[in-house]
């Protein structure tokens, strides 16, 4: 589910909302004045990454075939 930034344009009021469904976006109403005349912020995101170590999952060798994903390639490695 999607999290979408507000800008109300009644009350200059920035929010976030949690939107469920397309349809639930009709709804939306800023938090400070109950307005519906808003404008959707473009907003960034992140992702969390991770740092593919072999010794951080067992494998200082390398020898589990470590694949892009940070799994285990040939799901031998008891990280499945």
């Amino acid at each position: 589910m999607p999290v979408f930034e507000y800008n109300c344009l009644e009350c200059d009021n920035k929010y976030e909302v949690l939107v469920k469904t397309s349809k639930a976006e009709d709804d939306v109403v800023c938090p400070k004045c109950n307005s519906k005349n808003r404008k959707k912020l473009f907003s960034s995101f992140s992702a969390q990454g991770f740092s593919q170590s072999y010794s951080a999952h067992g494998c200082s060798d390398g020898s589990c075939a470590m694949n892009n994903a940070g799994t285990c390639a040939s799901g031998m490695c008891g990280l499945n």
